[in-house]
């Protein structure tokens, strides 16, 4: 009997997922007297013997595992998949699995939709990969996930978009703003001219996926200074784009309040004195004003300066020396 779907809802035991389906098929192909294996001879780092591909999927997922040769038994499983189709197709799909199951429990946990039709866009996404990506570049598995996690992206963000039944009736009402998923925010961000498709993926796979800065300078072939350096640069921009948003925002929408007072701790307002002279909070008498002097700067009567401050005080009790301007 197959294992129960961590995908599946409540009521949906009898719709299948895509990435169900293809966990079970990828189980045939491992199970029985003569599973799907790989020569380990061919690749640096494996068993010499043949292997078979759940167990060669749990040897890539180690740490302990080279880069090197991960991106080697990629390679070959892509080109497999490219030359023979089916069974190493499906085998590509199941060694992948872990990182499929991921992307797709991320896109869909705060989700309250069927998730099926975004499990399938990721699956959909992966394998058009598959027969498109460059192997000449290393961490064939890593781009190849960025690809499934931009494709369920979208059919997350086209969900989303739909608009939200009202009742009672068949009314409708425009969605609220989405600020409780970050993805959206970043899109966001991006079609309003804030981010660029650039910072928003560094953005999304440092602070949201967790890659670490040096992989992801490394596959974008960049310093890893310059990296921290634009990051922080977008990250400013962001903060002040959501901050203006917020107060333009649905005041009916219970998430205002919250992405207001999250991004006021995060960057206190400055006061209004601190503020530059094109600060648009600052009005024009209040400049004109602050470039007046008050008063003279200094003291020309007889009891200024230092000697109006009373005499040393070693020869005065501290109530009769004066007190200074």
């Amino acid at each position: 009997m197959a294992a129960q779907s961590v995908f599946r809802r409540g009521g949906d035991d009898t719709v299948p997922n895509s990435l169900d389906i293809a966990r079970d098929t990828f189980t045939w192909l491992v199970t029985g007297p003569h599973p799907v294996s790989l020569n380990g001879r061919l690749f640096p780092g494996l068993p010499d013997r043949y292997i078979p591909l759940d167990e060669v999927r749990d040897r890539l997922l180690a740490r302990r595992c080279p880069q090197a040769t991960r991106d080697a038994v990629w390679a070959h499983l892509v080109l497999r998949s490219r030359t023979e189709g089916a069974t190493w197709t499906v085998a590509a799909v199941g060694v992948a699995l872990p990182a499929l199951t991921s992307v797709a429990a991320t896109l869909t946990d705060r989700f309250a939709g069927d998730p099926a039709d975004i499990h399938a866009e990721v699956l959909r996404g992966f394998l058009t990969a598959l027969s498109t990506i460059d192997l000449r570049p290393p961490r064939i598995m890593l781009r190849l996930r960025w690809e499934a996690y931009r494709s369920g992206h979208q059919a997350l963000a086209e969900a989303l978009a739909g608009p939200t039944p009202v009742a009672p009736g068949f009314r409708s009402t425009p969605p609220h703003a989405p600020w409780g998923h970050p993805d959206l925010v970043l899109a966001r961000a991006v079609a309003d001219g804030v981010l660029t498709q650039t910072e928003a993926a560094l953005i999304g796979a440092t602070r949201l996926e967790q890659v670490p800065v040096a992989d992801w300078a490394a596959q974008h072939e960049t310093g890893e200074w310059a990296v921290y350096k634009t990051r922080k640069r977008a990250e400013f921009r962001l903060a002040a784009y959501l901050r203006d948003g917020a107060a333009e925002a649905d005041p009916t929408d219970p998430l205002t309040d919250q992405v207001a007072t999250a991004m006021a701790l995060a960057h206190p307002a400055v006061p209004a004195r601190d503020l530059p002279r094109s600060s648009l909070s600052v009005s024009v008498a209040e400049v004109e004003s602050a470039e007046k002097p008050q008063g003279r700067v200094s003291k020309t009567d007889p009891n200024s300066g230092v000697q109006g401050c009373g005499t040393h005080p070693r020869s005065a009790r501290p109530s009769e020396v004066p007190q200074c301007a």
